[in-house]
């Protein structure tokens, strides 16, 4: 992002020092875009991984 310039939303994501797979948090079948992306927004909840700016 460049400096000085706030997230769209006021959220900032950090997925620094995590360690799961892509296939851990969707699992292995194949899935559509909404539920990839409720999927996204339970892993950073649970791992309280979004921040409010």
């Amino acid at each position: 992002m460049a400096k000085g310039k706030k997230a769209f939303g006021g959220y900032s994501i950090n997925f620094k020092g995590c360690k799961d797979s892509a296939e851990a948090i969707f699992g292995g079948s194949p899935i559509g875009p909404s539920e990839m992306t409720k999927k996204i927004w339970a892993y950073v909840k649970r791992k309280r991984l979004a921040g409010k700016k």
